[in-house]
């Protein structure tokens, strides 16, 4: 049996059932035992009561009381491959003993879905614990082609504090992106909202003018701040990105809405004509890849326990260096934080 556990809901997680929630982190658990634990009250969320049918929002934390063994949501660490457990080693940029961050590969899933199996960030979290008794636990998400700096908390207090802080976005992110053209104006703030298109399973988002926003069933308020560093002869930019709120493939519908989609995201990026399949900017020349070019550079955020300011930057991953190395784009160009006094 497990102990309790006192998990966070996690950027991207809000807005769904308690019970859907409940089964992407324990998919051996039922309904009738779900049910159970509501009715005698052992499943709360923020400390209040709770149905099955009970909304999560993100930073919400939710007290899950001792499961089976069975039921638990990681795989121990010798069930995980070699190469899987140097992979996610790898990939960490920075730790003490109460945080964890992630320079994410693109291509790796935060999270487990259908078809993912124990191969996400998650899953491989017990390769993270470095001698720690718990596994550390995701405090945000990012896409699965998107990477970037992505933190993990090393204990329950931790994971509820940084939890708060994206909440209450006591926290700074600047993404990095190649787009189609160039924006015009180079700089400002989109507000359109954003509501699925798609049926159950399909993720994509659609633009909704902020006006009609109230009036559109499922449409959420979504702000993002963007500014351009740098183009190549008009024909891709690179441009900086600060999400002021965090909803599902924000950037990446927010960008398309503008008529500048991101470079190699085959979702947003136009008809199949245009994308020849791989997402816009597959015609730009055989030097370019065809991966999605967005990346978590920067976190700027309150360190939960000794309260200094914490700031994670994270290296290109190769495909994105490569095509800024191709464009002739220096790095050293974009300010650490381009939106510090951005109105």
């Amino acid at each position: 049996m497990s102990g309790v556990q006192l998990l966070p809901v996690v950027e991207g997680e809000g807005d769904q059932r308690l019970d859907r929630w409940l089964r992407k982190r324990f998919p051996h658990l039922t309904q009738g035992a779900i049910e159970k634990m509501c009715r005698k009250g052992e499943l709360r969320v923020d400390g209040g009561r709770v149905t099955s049918a009970t909304r999560v929002v993100e930073g919400q934390i939710v007290r899950i009381p001792p499961l089976p063994d069975v039921d638990q949501p990681a795989p121990p660490p010798s069930r995980l491959a070699k190469g899987d457990e140097a992979m996610i080693q790898a990939a960490v940029m920075w730790k003490d003993e109460h945080i964890i961050a992630l320079n994410k590969p693109p291509g790796l899933p935060s999270q487990g879905g259908s078809g993912q199996g124990e191969r996400h960030v998650d899953g491989l979290s017990p390769a993270l614990m470095f001698g720690y008794k718990d596994r550390p636990k995701l405090v945000h998400r990012l896409d699965k082609d998107t990477s970037g700096v992505l933190l993990l908390a090393r204990t329950d207090r931790v994971a509820r504090a940084l939890s708060e802080a994206l909440r209450h976005r006591n926290v700074r992110k600047i993404y990095w992106a190649a787009v189609a053209g160039v924006p015009t104006p180079r700089a400002g703030t989109i507000k359109f909202g954003l509501v699925k298109e798609g049926g159950r399973g399909d993720e994509k988002m659609r633009a909704i003018h902020p006006r009609e926003v109230e009036a559109t069933p499922g449409a959420k308020r979504a702000v993002t701040q963007f500014m351009t560093v740098e183009n190549a002869g008009g024909r891709l930019s690179w441009v900086a990105m600060q999400p002021v709120t965090g909803r599902t493939h924000q950037l990446r519908a927010h960008m398309a809405e503008l008529g500048h989609p991101i470079l190699g995201d085959g979702k947003y990026g136009g008809s199949a004509q245009e994308n020849l399949g791989d997402g816009w900017g597959a015609g730009m020349g055989g030097d370019l890849s065809r991966k999605l070019h967005l990346h978590a550079r920067t976190l700027i955020i309150e360190h939960p326990i000794t309260k200094a300011m914490l700031t994670l930057t994270a290296p290109l991953p190769p495909h994105m260096k490569a095509t800024w190395d191709y464009l002739g784009w220096d790095q050293r160009e974009a300010p650490l934080d381009p939106f510090e006094d951005f109105e």
